[in-house]
């Protein structure tokens, strides 16, 4: 095994760890899974691109594009799923008749 897939095997695991831990930490300090899952998968596409570095072989292909399909589709259902809870009531607020 060559020095670079050594190197490059060693930073993507710290990498993954980090992102796990980086997206605890962003969920508990915003309180918004949304943008905590985007850090975790962001980090975790890192790694998957640093594993591509030492050693490209199908495994590693596969793996990256999966992560990236699967913070695409997840980015995508949350934006869907937060128009849908943020969306403005069509008859607007109730108000009580108070003049009886």
């Amino acid at each position: 095994m060559s020095v670079l897939v050594e190197v490059t095997a060693v930073l993507a695991s710290v990498i993954a760890a980090a992102a796990l831990v980086a997206g605890v930490v962003a969920l508990v300090a915003t309180r918004r899974p949304a943008l905590a899952l985007g850090v975790f998968l962001d980090l975790l596409l890192a790694a998957g691109l640093l594993r591509l570095i030492g050693d490209p072989g199908w495994s590693a292909i596969l793996t990256t594009a999966a992560i990236v399909a699967l913070r695409r589709l997840i980015g995508a259902g949350l934006r869907a799923g937060g128009r849908a809870w943020s969306l403005p009531s069509i008859a607007g607020p109730r108000q009580e008749n108070s003049a009886l």
